[in-house]
């Protein structure tokens, strides 16, 4: 689990292409202070796991899967990568509960400077549309966003400067792509919505009420 906020920007220092992966070598700093073999990492908003390390740098096997669904099978030696430690549940949650399952590649189709700051408009697919929402948290490379405007087939964010300067999204230009993750409360209130007529393990008895948009209306949930 994940928050979305990136802690450091790696660099790709090693790419070993397998038949069917890839061994992914970073060059990070802090994120490694307390690091172990086994650890979940961020990268760019995918979670993968820490296979070696050594004080400056750490490996990590990207499957055929997670090459298919994500850009890293993009990424060139030299190139800087978003990097975050797994969530303690001690820390403070300064974006959303990020779970580092790349839901589907995504292309910057808009950019504004605003000043110092930016709007990016990204293109998604139609199919993750239901789950976005104005106002709403999406993780876009890793990285907590509030969607600022919202499309048919895109929407929009407001980038700050400190998120320029410590993502990589401030290198990134139209055209570019990213990894999409959307909000795991839309992906579980699909999940019940689906299956509205619940029963409660627990008891012998149907649930007395079945969850749907008029339970959630008639509960304040929504309008």
């Amino acid at each position: 689990m994940f928050t979305g906020i990136v802690e450091e920007l790696g660099t790709i220092r090693n790419i070993q292409r397998l038949s069917q992966g890839v061994i992914l070598e970073i060059q990070a700093r802090d994120i490694l202070a307390d690091a172990k073999v086994g650890d979940s990492i961020a990268v760019d908003g995918a979670c993968l796991t820490i296979r070696a390390l050594t004080p400056e740098a750490f490996t990590a096997d990207i499957s055929a899967e997670t090459l298919r669904r994500t850009t890293l099978g993009e990424r060139k030696v030299g190139e800087q990568i978003n990097l975050e430690r797994s969530l303690q549940l001690s820390d403070r949650l300064g974006g959303h509960l990020v779970l580092g399952h790349v839901d589907e590649v995504a292309t910057i189709s808009a950019w504004k400077d605003e000043g110092d700051a930016s709007l990016m408009q990204v293109t998604m697919s139609r199919n993750l549309r239901p789950y976005i929402a104005y106002k709403g948290c999406v993780t876009v490379d890793g990285i907590s966003l509030t969607v600022s405007s919202l499309f048919d087939d895109a929407f929009e964010v407001a980038l700050i400067p400190h998120t320029k300067q410590v993502t990589t999204l401030g290198a990134k230009r139209i055209g570019a792509s990213v990894n999409l993750e959307v909000d795991i409360i839309a992906r579980y209130l699909e999940t019940l919505l689906k299956n509205g007529n619940i029963k409660q393990d627990w008891t012998e008895e149907p649930a007395s009420e079945i969850l749907n948009l008029n339970f959630l209306a008639k509960h304040g949930y929504i309008e």
